[in-house]
């Protein structure tokens, strides 16, 4: 099975601009998951809202028209859907998509941004907080948990280009890392890391109004986790640096 992950920066200019149906042709994936949609199905096109051979599920924001936004695109239905994770000022802002399948849960998640004000960063802290006594709550019930999508933090000095000068900026703030320590304390493996311990310079998310692409100036901050234990059903995993259509990459993992 192979499952996608992608912040499309606006789902409907990703459509537009031609870049929605070369993921799935090329890639042929099980499982979509696109953050930051900005969009509801019904401003789509019933041939991408309801694509052929896909069920397809949307969360948005209940605040702002064009604001954040998930979904999910799935080749074998789910056995349920659930729309964010029962705590209103967190789902209101359309950001999470739960799906169970048989042998696993698959959480879709856009985390916020706490770029724009101090009140965003305890916002995304408080968000952070909720959404890990989610997924731990999942564990306990002996579920095997998969979570996806753009967290909005590198964790380590590792995960992007140029850290000694982002240590004040959000997304790289010992604050927001530490929490991602947190994560990892809690049992919860970095599928990307897992496999890759010492690889450098993969980014997924670059700068577009410093060309910090063609430079390979980046942060990785779209990740894929997984509960220890269930590590070993994961056969690979691929950063599609190349596929362009926002200023994120997508990423596939691909599991047993």
């Amino acid at each position: 099975m192979k499952i996608i992950s992608w912040n499309t920066n606006g789902l409907r200019a990703t459509i537009n601009n031609g870049y929605f149906t070369p993921l799935f042709s090329f890639n042929n994936p099980d499982i979509v998951c696109f953050q930051e949609t900005k969009c509801e199905p019904e401003q789509l096109d019933e041939s991408f809202s309801n694509l052929k051979g896909y069920n397809s599920y949307f969360s948005f924001s209940k605040l702002r028209k064009g604001y954040s936004g998930v979904a999910i695109y799935s080749k074998v239905k789910p056995l349920k859907v659930e729309y964010g994770f029962g705590i209103k000022e967190f789902d209101d802002e359309g950001r999470t998509i739960v799906a169970y399948y048989k042998d696993f849960v698959l959480v879709n998640c856009y985390f916020p941004n706490a770029g724009v004000s101090p009140e965003r960063l305890k916002y995304k802290l408080e968000f952070y907080d909720a959404f890990l006594k989610y997924i731990n709550k999942l564990k306990s019930r002996d579920l095997n948990v998969i979570f996806c999508g753009d967290v909005n933090t590198a964790h380590n000095e590792i995960d992007l280009a140029r850290p000694k000068a982002n240590e004040n900026n959000t997304g790289f703030l010992r604050i927001e890392r530490d929490w991602m320590d947190k994560l990892v304390k809690n049992g919860w493996a970095d599928i990307f890391r897992s496999l890759n311990p010492e690889m450098k310079e993969v980014y997924t998310y670059w700068d577009m109004k410093t060309f910090a692409r063609s430079r390979n100036v980046g942060w990785r901050i779209d990740y894929f986790f997984t509960n220890e234990s269930f590590m070993k059903k994961v056969k690979s995993f691929k950063t599609l640096s190349d596929y362009m259509g926002s200023d994120h990459c997508p990423i596939m993992i691909e599991i047993k």
